[in-house]
């Protein structure tokens, strides 16, 4: 199901993925069974794995690496350019940095990832500001976001 709302362009969509109302999407890959939020943007370059939610309102901007089963709250944002507006400055985008987001993780509504590398099954608090790696199976929380609990393991089974 893809809105008729959404704005989509020069992407790859698998099959089964949902595309909510007001998205816009352009110049990315997106896995199987994914659900994409209301009010969401993903750039060109963007590459989003299977069974991935992108909830409403997040921006996902280039350079961005999500792997499979991975939970983005509301209002994430994702930062690639650490020093902007640099390709205004300087032309190029080279000094772009990616983000990786591995397996099973999850980022909490209104949190911000500077270029990191979230660990697999790693959770990020709501509101967090994420400037450093987020080590595997952590939970971390805060601005700058710390961890706050290592070996996270969902026991609501």
């Amino acid at each position: 199901m893809i809105s008729k709302s959404a704005i989509i362009k020069d992407a790859d969509i698998g099959e089964g993925t949902k595309i909510w109302e007001f998205a816009n999407i352009y110049g990315c890959d997106i896995g199987k069974n994914c659900n994409i939020g209301s009010y969401v943007e993903i750039q060109s370059g963007v590459y989003i794995g299977n069974n991935v939610v992108v909830s409403s309102h997040s921006f996902i901007c280039s350079l961005v690496n999500i792997e499979d089963d991975v939970f983005v709250g509301h209002g994430v944002m994702t930062i690639n350019d650490v020093n902007p507006p640099s390709f205004r400055r300087t032309g190029t985008k080279e000094h772009w940095k990616s983000t990786l987001i591995k397996n099973g993780a999850v980022i909490g509504s209104n949190a911000t990832l500077f270029p990191v590398v979230i660990g697999s099954n790693a959770v990020v608090g709501a509101g967090s500001v994420v400037i450093k790696d987020v080590p595997d199976d952590c939970v971390v929380a805060g601005n700058p976001a710390k961890v706050i609990s290592v070996s996270y393991k969902d026991t609501t089974d």
